[in-house]
């Protein structure tokens, strides 16, 4: 429990640092795949009230609310496994480097076909049967995550599972992530994601294509034009 406080008290926080504390609600609303309905009415408030904070209609959220707001996040996620809770409080006991570096993680109540996965994201299967299970996701800068995260620190990034989705972004060669996904093996006794989907490329590297084929890492390439439409669809799945 003390650990979900700190998870807690960095979202209070970063959503009064913000400059833009609207937005900060909603990105921490949609991170715990909570609607504007259910949040309202768990927070005991209209859901245009909810609406009103997060498009700027109404001023900064005080204190009292922003208690309120997170206290009631975190019971709606308790009610449903605390799958979200649990990722974050591992993620934020880790560097500042490794928050910077991570755009989104999430674990599944229920296992999804890779094939599924990259349907639901737009991306292109090139290594794979399609048939392997993803019980989550973990969204990098990969420019970020290869320079400035410790190593250290990689293991985080499979949450509380590893049978998980490493979707890199901001890709422009197409063989980092998998030249990054080999290291970390070599470092973490073998460990390895369920899926690797590399996003700012059309294509990935031939030597990419070989270590996941050697490897025996399925590997998908996601059309999105944004890391923010890729965003978007994960958060519906």
């Amino acid at each position: 429990m003390e650990a979900w406080r700190e998870v807690a008290a960095r979202i209070i926080g970063d959503i009064v640092l913000s400059p833009s504390p609207g937005r900060a609600l909603r990105k921490w609303r949609e991170q715990f795949r909570v609607s504007q309905v259910e949040l309202a009415e768990a927070m005991g408030v209209s859901a245009s009230v909810i609406s009103d904070y997060e498009s700027g209609r109404r001023r900064s959220p005080g204190t009292r609310f922003l208690r309120k707001f997170v206290r009631s996040l975190v019971e709606l996620d308790v009610r449903r496994g605390g799958h979200t809770l649990r990722a974050l409080s591992l993620l934020m006991v880790g560097s500042d480097k490794l928050r910077e570096a991570v755009l989104d993680m999430r674990e599944f109540e229920e296992p999804i076909e890779s094939r599924v996965f990259c349907e639901h994201i737009g991306a292109d299967l090139v290594v794979g049967s399609g048939r392997e299970p993803v019980l989550g996701y973990t969204v990098v800068d990969s420019l970020k995550l290869v320079v400035e995260v410790p190593a250290v620190d990689y293991v985080r990034l499979y949450g509380m599972t590893t049978q998980r989705a490493a979707v890199f972004t901001g890709v422009t060669i197409g063989r980092s992530p998998m030249v990054a996904v080999k290291a970390m093996q070599a470092g973490l006794g073998g460990l390895r994601p369920a899926l690797v989907v590399m996003h700012g490329v059309k294509e990935p590297d031939k030597l990419a294509i070989v270590i996941a084929e050697r490897e025996g890492i399925p590997l998908a390439v996601c059309r999105l034009e944004s890391v923010e439409e890729l965003l978007a669809a994960l958060r519906r799945l």
